[in-house]
């Protein structure tokens, strides 16, 4: 279903916004609002997701995260609209905590990589269904046709929000929590954040995966936000085309997790993997970097490039993703969870939230300068996965459990 809202009009949110005459900068600096707002809601979000429960928390802000601002991206004029969608879609923090108990609370630990994986099967598969918003595009025109697709996204993600909530039922660490927290304010609670900061600060495992998720959430961020721009801008290729680029992406991604990866995760130790993560999805930036731009519209060698881009994207990113989710999901104090993991993903945030702003900054100096920015952040996750690397727990009981 997220296929068929928002995977449909992600790649074309930056083109959209320069369609409707925001710059660069104005661009990189609403990805750095976004990760402030962010940052709020997920310092917020344990105690909501404690106090509501995992199932009401992940139904409701779900509601005010996607379905509101994708109505104000739909009839979005300028950089105020795109500003004021910015600030109430970073409430999406609150359901990625609560919606991340719901899915791995009531696991067995030693199978959340392969629960993580399964969901990154999922959001590729659900790329599948690019080629809709680019006939839309291609037959409508881009501002018309990404309108279009909003209002869908927004009904859709209703839909969705009514499916999860119908068919799934609360966890049991969920039920003990809403018990606990019964009658307890919000401010109280988040007082009560003291007792469990000791939790992350005292664990080298923990602090060594906050940072490596860091690294790759400003690299996605990144991404995310500057990819379809400067493929689109610097490498002339047409804007209509653009929903391909993650569809194949999302193709081969499923490919590897079926192939290639799944030795990887047999594996006793998380270490090699995570090398090998960094190293390709370092390949891929570098690459990006260096396609030379074409004179007029894009030509054959331009599209080799980039489909050798995106075959290394996809195997390092999809990686990354998958095994910077599963160090700290398994980092993570069960009893404590909703709480230790809002403290962490804040953390994250702070560092990375001013990653948008300088991605901006850089773009508008030349299209491909954030691409190099994220070229040395890998660099610095390489380093840091081969010379610093932390054992889960930092004993050698769990990382053992991955390959039972």
């Amino acid at each position: 279903m997220w296929g068929l809202s928002m995977q449909l009009v992600l790649p074309y949110a930056s083109v959209y916004m320069l369609a409707l005459g925001l710059k660069d900068a104005q661009i990189g600096f609403l990805a750095t609002v976004s990760m402030l707002s962010q940052m709020v809601f997920g310092l917020l979000s344990g105690v909501i997701t404690d106090k509501l429960g995992r199932r009401v928390t992940t139904a409701l802000f779900d509601v005010i995260a996607w379905v509101v601002p994708c109505i104000i991206w739909a009839l979005a004029q300028n950089f105020w609209w795109f500003l004021i969608a910015s600030l109430i879609n970073g409430v999406w923090q609150v359901t990625q905590n609560s919606w991340d108990c719901l899915l791995v609370e009531d696991v067995n630990r030693a199978q959340i990589p392969r629960v993580y994986s399964l969901v990154k099967v999922a959001a590729d598969t659900s790329a599948l269904f690019a080629p809709i918003a680019a006939l839309l595009v291609s037959n409508l025109g881009l501002e018309p046709a990404v309108r279009i697709l909003y209002v869908n996204a927004a009904i859709i993600m209703s839909l969705k929000v009514w499916l999860l909530f119908r068919y799934s039922t609360e966890t049991a660490t969920g039920m003990v929590r809403m018990r606990e927290t019964k009658g307890v304010s919000i401010w109280k609670s988040l007082r009560e954040y003291g007792n469990v900061i000791p939790l992350i600060i005292h664990s080298k495992g923990t602090i060594f995966s906050l940072v490596i998720m860091a690294i790759v959430g400003a690299v996605s961020i990144i991404n995310t936000t500057f990819w379809q721009v400067v493929v689109s801008e610097h490498l002339n290729v047409p804007v209509a085309l653009l929903p391909f680029a993650p569809m194949v992406r999302s193709i081969l991604s499923v490919i590897f997790f079926f192939t290639i990866i799944p030795p990887l995760l047999n594996r006793r130790s998380l270490r090699l993997p995570t090398i090998l993560g960094f190293a390709v999805y370092l390949l891929g930036q570098v690459l990006l970097v260096l396609i030379p731009a074409p004179d007029g519209v894009a030509t054959t060698t331009v599209y080799g490039l980039l489909a050798l881009c995106l075959l290394f994207d996809a195997f390092g990113m999809g990686i990354m993703f998958m095994l910077s989710e599963s160090l700290v999901a398994l980092h993570v104090n069960k009893e404590e969870r909703s709480r230790v993991m809002a403290i962490q993903r804040t953390g994250v945030m702070l560092v990375t939230a001013p990653f948008g702003w300088i991605a901006g900054g850089l773009s508008s100096v030349h299209r491909t300068w954030p691409f190099i920015l994220t070229s040395v952040l890998l660099i610095i996750g390489l380093i840091l996965a081969g010379w610093f690397w932390v054992s889960t727990h930092g004993d050698h009981g769990v990382e053992e459990l991955l390959t039972d």
